[in-house]
Formats: structure tokens, C-alpha cells, sequence
């Protein structure tokens, strides 16, 4: 393979096959760059070596398919390519045979910026560049990981049909009529959910199957119409079973894939309290701009949208604010569906002001204020009045509000 010879090799006689990937012609010695799945080696075609092999170098063009032999060499110190892992060797060829000849290529491999629809008509060379046999084969390691690590655990690898009947999932059926029934169709699963379940039944205590998934529905950035899934079931289910299972796994995707260490177990959070703290309940943890609860503080409030919602929530903004960009906020908000934004904000003396001082008072023995260890105000300059900070509270907005 292309991608094998090394410095050990060097005085051995090898046979590479693959697609020439670069042509140069450094007048009369040519030099090949010979590409398959597993790399590049470099091909020398010398004409005192090989006269019939370098009179036909010169026909070489990108993407022709090659076959040499020769004598794998050592390269010289200053003509190694440290940015190839075949960058010490060097095959120095005897005898050339073209394989195949390409047409002239509608883009090069390593061509940027290049249309999508031009790619996918020539999905068959577009395959050929390095970022998706890259991909390509990540996703082979990573099923092989998967399916190590479920078979391990006692787990079925079961396939359930591709061809059957509706069933309600949260997207329309993609339907295939059927030629012996008249009028009838299949429909393709958009889950497996009926079948695997029925493999429960039917006591099969442990199945698992990358499953393909068909849904007919509006791409977006995190929808496709076919997709692939890990689907997994298990009777008299264990959960702390199934956690440790899935985190190991992961574990070993990103180890032996990326060569990244994920420690485990992973810390655990209750929908409860991601929905109080990010309200979302798939948040990202490293987002710091975490909600926070005054609903206590606010239960004495004159202003009745907060003494009478459900619940009174802020964000802690680490920034000043103009007015104009605390307007755009507010507009942004009711474009979302709220009713309209609260917000209060600590200014250069210390205090704290809102649209309404009074929305921020409180009967409570205990007034709210912001902690002041986030404190951000801006400074006055050139006679201009300075921009409101919302660093230390944020804007407040009730549940009842929005």
C-alpha cells in the first residue's frame, strides 16, 4: 500500500498501484506523488533507469490510476518530507503502467470553496479528498468500537426490517408502494421503536442495532431526512448498568479515535435543576451565563408581575449595556413571544435603577441586591453619560410574563 513503505524498507523491491495525485517534470526526472486510502509514497522516474518508464511519465496526468515498480530508496537528508509519514523513502521506478486515464477533472481534490452542487455530480471524486476519507473511515472505527463494546456487554446486534408498516413518531412517513398489493404501501421506519420492542417481548433481553432512520421532514441544521442511530433496548433495564455501559463507550470512541481522555463517570444532572440553571435540558456547562432565582426576594414586590408569577429568573450580565441596546434587547424579547423585558442595573455610585424604581422595591425585610463581586460599570467619558451596567443584575423576567 501507498502508505507503508518506511526507512526500514529502503533496498526492498515493491509494486505500488493507486491515482497520481501530483505530476512534476523537473526536466526530464519526474516525480509522482502515487496516493491510495492508507497515504502517498513518491514515485522517481528517471530516464538513465528507465527509458520506456519515463517516456510514459510524461502522459501522467492527476487522478490517472498507476501502477510502478521499482527499488524503495532512502532519501537523501536534505530531500526528506518530515509532513509525510513515507517522507524518508522514495520508490525509484523501473517499470510504469497506466491503468486507467482520467478525463479532465471538473475540480481539483485539493480545490476550495468548491459548489456543492458541482461535488455531488461528481460525488465519486469528491470522495476521493482528504477530509472525507477521513470522516469516512472515523465513522467505520467508531461503529467497530460500538459494537465491541455492546457484544461485550451481552448485547444482540438484531436487524429489524427497513420495509413496514406506519408507525406514529414526530415526523411524516416516507412511503414505497407496493407492486402485488395495488393501492398499498410500506412505510420506512422512522425508528425501530415497534420492532425492538417486540424483540423484548419475544425475549431477546438485550438488543442493539445502528439503525438507519428515515423522516420527511424540513432539513435544518440538526435534521436530516436519513439518519443513522445507535438504538439500543434492554428488559428489567438497570440504569446505573446502562449509564456506566454508555459512558465507557464513549470514552473509548474518543480515546481510540481522537487519542482524548474523557474521565468517567460523567457528573449527572436532574432535568429539575437544568431547566432552573440553563433553561434547557440539553445546556452546555460551559456557558456562564447561568439563570438565577429570585422568586423569594420578590414575593413583597410592589410591582405585581413579579409578586404574582410562578417563578422570577435573572441573568447576571458581565457586560454594560446603552440604553438603545437595552431597547434592541427588550424589541428582541417580544419578537421571542415575551410580553416584554425587566431589567435593573447597578450604576457607577452604587445604585440601582430601572425603567420603573419601583419594580425593583421590595416589602421585604431583606432587600434584593445583586452581589457585588461581579460589579461592571462603565466610566463617564468626554461629559457623556455613562452606559449602564447590567454585570452585577442582570435583567430580570417572570415566568407569568413571558
Amino acid at each position: 500500500m501507498c502508505g507503508e513503505p518506511r526507512r526500514e524498507h529502503a533496498g526492498r523491491t515493491m509494486t505500488l498501484v493507486g491515482w497520481a495525485a501530483r505530476r512534476r517534470d523537473h526536466g526530464g526526472l519526474v516525480f509522482v506523488d502515487l496516493r491510495d486510502r492508507t497515504g502517498i509514497t513518491q514515485l522517481v522516474i528517471n530516464p538513465e533507469r528507465a527509458t520506456e518508464a519515463a517516456a510514459l511519465a510524461g502522459e501522467i496526468r492527476n487522478e490517472f490510476v498507476v501502477q510502478a515498480r521499482g527499488e524503495l530508496v532512502a532519501r537523501s537528508a536534505e530531500t526528506v518530507n518530515p509532513k509525510m509519514p513515507t517522507g524518508d523513502v522514495e520508490l525509484a521506478v523501473d517499470e510504469l503502467t497506466i491503468v486507467s486515464r482520467s478525463t479532465p477533472l471538473p475540480f481539483q481534490l485539493d480545490e476550495e470553496n468548491v459548489d456543492e452542487t458541482l461535488r455531488l455530480r461528481y460525488r465519486w471524486l469528491d470522495l476521493r479528498r482528504d477530509k472525507l476519507q477521513r470522516n469516512i473511515r472515523l465513522r467505520a472505527q467508531m461503529v467497530g468500537i460500538i459494537r465491541r463494546h455492546m457484544e461485550a456487554a451481552g448485547f444482540l446486534d438484531i436487524q429489524t426490517p427497513i420495509l413496514y408498516k406506519s408507525t406514529p413518531e414526530g415526523a411524516r412517513d416516507f412511503v414505497v408502494p407496493s407492486r402485488l398489493h395495488k393501492g398499498r404501501f410500506f412505510a420506512l421506519p422512522q425508528s425501530p421503536q415497534t420492532l425492538k420492542q417486540l424483540t423484548m417481548i419475544a425475549g431477546f433481553d438485550r438488543y442493539y442495532q445502528i439503525a438507519i432512520c428515515f423522516r420527511d421532514e424540513d432539513l435544518r441544521a440538526d435534521r436530516v431526512q436519513e439518519l443513522t442511530q445507535l438504538d439500543v433496548e434492554m428488559s428489567f433495564p438497570d440504569r446505573e448498568v446502562l449509564f456506566r455501559l454508555m459512558e465507557e463507550m464513549f470514552a473509548a470512541i474518543w480515546r481510540e479515535c481522537l487519542e482524548v481522555e474523557i474521565s468517567t463517570p460523567w457528573p449527572r444532572m436532574t432535568f429539575a435543576e437544568a431547566d432552573r440553571r440553563f433553561g434547557s435540558d440539553k445546556p452546555d456547562t460551559r456557558f456562564g451565563l447561568e439563570l438565577e432565582d429570585a422568586t423569594e426576594l420578590t414575593r413583597g414586590s410592589e410591582f405585581g408581575v413579579f409578586a404574582g408569577a410562578d417563578a422570577v429568573r435573572f441573568l447576571r450580565v458581565p457586560r454594560t449595556y446603552s440604553r438603545a441596546e437595552l431597547g434592541a434587547l427588550e424589541a428582541l424579547a417580544k419578537e421571542r413571544g415575551a410580553k416584554g423585558l425587566a431589567y435593573v442595573v447597578r450604576d457607577e455610585s452604587d445604585e440601582l435603577r430601572s425603567r420603573s424604581r419601583s419594580s425593583s422595591r421590595s416589602r421585604s425585610s431583606t432587600p434584593w441586591r445583586p452581589h457585588p463581586a461581579r460589579r461592571c460599570c462603565s466610566r463617564p467619558t468626554h461629559g457623556r453619560r455613562p452606559r449602564a451596567s447590567s454585570a452585577t443584575c442582570g435583567s430580570i423576567s417572570a415566568a407569568s410574563s413571558a
